[in-house]
């Protein structure tokens, strides 16, 4: 590559080692050094490179918020409040369609990662949709797209590291993401009657009840939906907790994670006595293993955008960009096309440490709101962790479900056409990220 300046060297060899399968974090690390020697810089920065890469407070909440989601799985909360939507919507037609996508957008509140929420809630969600008529396929992709969702219902990691890149207001963006997330639920909803089997779904209920345990299903309507509200209370009161206590200024988007472990913690030992020196012990070791994936990402994702920034790549792409065309749309149109087609192949975190450097003078250049730019980018990301080949929530729930990938792919096709059309109305009318903060002050 002797005609290439070392950046983009440094570029096409980390899609190389990411054909060869070498794990991202991996393929990151070895494409910067050797990019670092092309220029010729000494390794021994490097050291000090990773370590400002990660020591900062706001990456806190990453490890925090995979821990609270964590431990409110352990603790019983997912399966008390599918028990709750199920008394609420489960009579209306779907029926589980809705308590479905219902649950999965209040879980995204809850554990701010998607392949966290289909483990979480993927199996008690795809079995009832089986029961109540669905095809499988259709409701493990359900359960697929609802969670990808977790990655713009706030909490959001990837809010989260947006707000650390783009230097932005996380509890703005958390804000911002609100109306937006609540569109593409909407949207999930009308995307239910493509299933091959809707129709008997509609009309059907018994498969609800095979779900254990039923929810009180000798007591009137009114009587079930109190007891089983009071029993899912200290779930639903979660999102309340962490969100109110932001938008309040009680406390940071990085302690509000802090506040969402303890909580659980303390909802597990004292409400529902559930959490034991074993399942604390579990739930600590699943959160670690996935919190040093992201953290190992995110610090060699730091010496990429490094050398990224030495190089200049961010000047030339940046202006090749801007040289497209005199308009925005089909620059906006651009952006997304290659975060869209990146998301097939790359992780969320990645993707934004590779693309934001060069994306966000851009923005700047053209007076985009970087608020809106991330609440867009979240909703294209999103679609990204159920798109194949490499769509990382298809592969969790393959595994859960142990249908092929091929087969929920086929069954997510109508989830992502709905999704591209919330894309495209949240792209549209950047107020729908506004309405919230405008209203808020």
């Amino acid at each position: 590559m002797p005609d290439l300046d070392p950046g983009t060297q440094m570029v096409l060899l980390f899609f190389v080692l990411l054909f060869l399968r070498v794990p991202v974090a991996f393929a990151l690390g070895l494409s910067s050094l050797y990019a670092m020697w092309a220029i010729g810089f000494g390794l021994d920065l490097v050291g000090d490179l990773l370590a400002s890469g990660i020591s900062k407070f706001s990456l806190l909440a990453i490890p925090f918020f995979i821990l609270a989601g964590t431990l409110m799985g352990t603790v019983g909360i997912a399966e008390r409040m599918i028990r709750f939507f199920r008394v609420l919507v489960g009579a209306l037609p779907g029926g589980m369609g809705i308590v479905g996508t219902v649950v999965c957008l209040f879980w995204g509140a809850v554990s701010g990662s998607g392949p966290a929420s289909v483990a979480a809630i993927g199996p008690l969600i795809i079995k009832g949709m089986a029961e109540d008529g669905y095809p499988r396929p259709f409701a493990a992709a359900l359960v697929c797209t609802g969670a990808a969702l977790s990655i713009v219902i706030p909490p959001s990691i990837g809010l989260v590291i947006y707000g650390v890149i783009a230097e932005t207001s996380i509890a703005e963006l958390f804000i911002a993401a609100i109306v937006p997330g609540m569109v593409m639920g909407a949207l999930m909803l009308l995307t239910l009657p493509f299933a091959d089997r809707a129709r008997t779904a509609a009309r059907s209920g018994a498969g609800l009840a095979s779900l254990v345990p039923p929810p009180y299903a000798d007591r009137p309507y009114g009587e079930r939906l109190a007891r089983s509200f009071v029993d899912a209370f200290w779930g639903l009161l979660t999102p309340v907790v962490i969100l109110g206590g932001i938008y309040a200024g009680v406390f940071t988007p990085t302690e509000a994670a802090i506040v969402a472990t303890v909580y659980a913690l303390l909802v597990g030992l004292f409400v529902y006595r559930t959490l034991t020196w074993r399942t604390l012990y579990a739930a600590l070791v699943e959160a670690s293993s996935s919190s040093a994936v992201v953290m190992l990402v995110v610090a060699f994702a730091s010496l990429f955008g490094w050398v990224v920034t030495v190089d200049d790549l961010v000047g030339k792409y940046s202006s090749v960009l801007l040289g497209l065309s005199d308009s925005q749309w089909v620059i906006l149109f651009v952006i997304m096309a290659v975060v869209l087609v990146a998301g097939m192949f790359m992780d969320a975190i990645t993707i934004m440490f590779i693309t934001l450097p060069i994306f966000l003078p851009v923005v700047r250049e053209l007076g985009w709101d970087p608020v809106w730019f991330g609440v867009l980018l979240m909703v294209n990301l999103a679609i990204g962790l159920f798109t194949p080949p490499v769509g990382i929530n298809l592969f969790v729930a393959a595994n859960i479900t142990r249908l092929s990938l091929e087969k929920i792919a086929m069954g997510a096709i109508p989830f992502l056409l709905t999704s591209l059309v919330g894309l495209a109305l949240v792209a549209a009318f950047p107020g729908l990220s506004r309405i919230l903060t405008a209203f808020m002050g």
